[in-house]
């Protein structure tokens, strides 16, 4: 290669490096921007990623209902201006693909696909452009996602790889922090180091006069930012029944945000295909699906949309014709529980359809209600807590009179009840309190006045620290509670909160492990862990299995997955609905912060919660009418939404919702 050869090859290097760096900018202001008013970042305008190519993006605003003669598309040129979102929960951004130009050089192929991945081109056939025809047949971007904390660097080409020049190899480094499979199951990872590479040759043109540069070999699926993940990708709840249950169990995963560029599925179609194909791996050994196997959505359906009367009407294949009954109503309850995740419709009631169109069944709603794992009370969601005393009391919150603290009947409400945490059952009738020493776990009435019983459970750990967690109640009615004794721990299951205490097969628990806090999913399909090993607490999520065995009852808790795992330390847990958790933890290197998460690990930016001060513990209700509670230096301090903390107990702890 000859001098000017390479200092022209250098500049464009350069150039490319330079405009990288700007167009990190740029996305930085732009998420600054959206947070500073209180939205998403992706529901802004976003540059097209400058990678030094010719290549560009088109970026265009969906119409909004003031725009009654159609939409204007953006220029692809000229300087960066931050555009306003909506404030809707979708994002309305579009990116659209630009097809490599004639004669392009090979950085430009390869910038220009690492920009086609993030693009809403049906079928992704503009990125298919920048490979060659035997890549571009055996590329399956719906197989998975690769998740990064921001795009993919592309590094500049590795001359040594090919000394032969027969192509070009070009380095694709970033932080990797999530997976998404085929499944559509998010699976969160500490952040490590992505290294990959995207190989390009030269190869004839159409009419064989001349060669052009394209890509033979690439990374598997899409390689995204987390910015352009999450704004062509968004969460919902698949919905199945707890294993020989009649209660349903959310089960999130990610969908287009818009038109699928696969299967051409609005997010509706594709949200019941989902659910048609199972639950995802992890969940699937506790629940089960009511759809016979097989079952799929009517040939070439792509669009489902409501009537007037709201009911969604849903067309499904030859295998679902046999249903009727009560089997009918339980798929249907399915559905009805997955689209009301879903903003964008409102289904009030579904209809299935057999392959010939016949109906099968119909439920409303207010039907499939009764098939929630906690279903809607006649009276408000109200929290408990220990006062200075030791004993059991309960908050009532009021909206023109102060929050007041009521006593609670029952041995634990006594003066003499010397309580370190408590849980209060779902039905409010009964109560779980473990002694101020962490030695002895007692379940009472709170309904009516009783002696003290006996401990249901006691710990034989050396120091205070080292015994009872505080307990927790699940929707079936079981308590559990962690034995943190060094010399043997232990993870029980009190069934029905009086029986026996169950020991629960926990195989990843030893000696060096400790479950400092537990939460359980009224569900009673899955628990959430703060688990420390090594000095580290972690926020882990574990899989509920009940099975018998020669007529005994065997519970385990299997395939603990990280909830959190860019948190270097988390001191409390909450669940706060099917599928979310309000988390308190530290990131590495920063300060205590309060978060919500999805079980599946996944967030937003918008997720994090007001600051507050050396937060010890935290509830959630399972409801969003209820403000979230926390127990800090300040005593007992609520967080009603749209307003800051607010003290409403100075000498109490340890405030729980029931659960």
């Amino acid at each position: 290669m000859g001098a000017d050869s390479r200092e022209g090859h250098v500049g464009r290097g350069a150039r490319a490096q330079k405009a990288r760096a700007e167009a990190v900018r740029a996305r930085e202001v732009r998420t600054r921007g959206a947070e500073a008013y209180g939205r998403p970042a992706r529901a802004y305008d976003r540059p097209a990623r400058a990678y030094g190519t010719r290549a560009r993006v088109a970026v265009l605003l969906a119409c909004g209902g003031l725009l009654a003669s159609g939409c204007a598309t953006m220029p692809d040129s000229g300087e960066v201006q931050p555009v306003k979102g909506s404030g809707q929960g979708d994002s309305q951004v579009r990116v659209y693909a630009v097809a490599p130009r004639e004669n392009a050089d090979p950085d430009e192929i390869v910038d220009g696909f690492l920009e086609a991945m993030t693009s809403d081109d049906p079928g992704f056939s503009t990125a298919r452009k920048y490979l060659t025809k035997k890549a571009a047949a055996s590329w399956k971007p719906e197989q998975s996602i690769t998740v990064l904390t921001t795009a993919p660097n592309r590094d500049q080409v590795d001359r040594n790889a090919d000394p032969d020049d027969r192509g070009k190899a070009y380095p694709l480094s970033g932080r990797k922090i999530a997976t998404v499979d085929a499944r559509h199951a998010y699976q969160p990872n500490s952040p490590v180091d992505y290294q990959q590479a995207i190989h390009v040759v030269q190869q004839p043109v159409a009419n064989g006069k001349g060669r052009e540069w394209r890509i033979d070999s690439l990374p598997p699926g899409l390689v995204l930012g987390e910015a352009d993940f999450l704004r062509n990708y968004r969460s919902v709840n698949k919905y199945y029944f707890a294993s020989r249950e009649d209660w349903v169990v959310a089960d999130p995963v990610y969908i287009r945000q818009r038109q699928d560029p696969v299967t051409r599925m609005d997010p509706v179609t594709q949200t019941v295909k989902a659910l048609l194909e199972g639950p995802t791996n992890w969940l699937k050994p506790a629940v089960d699906s009511s759809f016979p196997s097989g079952t799929e959505l009517g040939k070439g359906v792509t669009t489902l949309t409501t009537d007037e009367q709201s009911t969604l009407k849903v067309p499904l294949n030859d295998k679902a014709d046999g249903v009727g009954g009560v089997v009918c109503r339980r798929m249907a309850t399915q559905l009805l529980f997955t689209l009301g995740d879903l903003t964008s419709v409102r289904v009030e009631q579904v209809e299935l359809l057999g392959s010939a169109g016949q109906s099968l069944c119909r439920l409303g709603k207010g039907q499939a209600a009764e098939f929630a794992a906690v279903r809607p009370a006649d009276r408000d969601e109200r929290p408990y807590f220990v006062d200075e005393h030791g004993k059991l009391m309960m908050l009532i919150f009021g909206e023109k009179v102060a929050d007041t603290a009521a006593e609670v009947s029952g041995p634990l409400g006594e003066d003499t009840a010397n309580l370190q945490s408590i849980a209060v059952d779902r039905g409010e009738t009964r109560a779980a309190g473990v002694g101020r020493n962490g030695r002895d776990l007692y379940v009472s009435s709170i309904t009516n006045d009783e002696e003290m019983p006996p401990p249901t459970l006691s710990s034989k750990g050396v120091k205070p620290e080292e015994r009872l967690s505080a307990p927790s109640w699940d929707g079936r009615g079981d308590l559990w509670i962690a034995d943190r004794d060094l010399a043997a721990p232990r993870l029980w299951m009190v069934p029905g909160g009086t029986g026996t205490p169950l020991k629960v097969n926990a195989p990843w628990l030893a000696r060096d492990v400790r479950i400092d806090a537990l939460k359980v999913s009224a569900d009673g399909v899955r628990i959430a862990l703060a688990v420390t090993q090594n000095g580290h607490t972690t926020l882990q999520i574990g899989r509920v299995q009940r099975e018998t065995t020669d007529d005994e009852p065997v519970v385990s808790v299997l395939d603990l997955q990280p909830a959190a795992p860019r948190m270097e330390s988390v001191t409390a847990v909450s669940w706060a609905g099917p599928s979310r958790l309000v988390v308190v933890g530290k990131e590495a290197g920063g300060v205590q912060q309060i978060r919500y998460l999805q079980t599946d690990g996944s967030t937003s930016p918008t997720s994090v919660l007001p600051g507050l001060n050396a937060v010890k513990s935290v509830a959630a209700p399972h409801s969003d009418d209820e403000p979230l509670v926390a127990y800090s230096g300040d005593g007992i301090v609520r967080l009603t939404p749209g307003t800051n903390w607010q003290s409403v107990v100075r000498l109490g702890r340890s405030p729980v919702y029931p659960g």
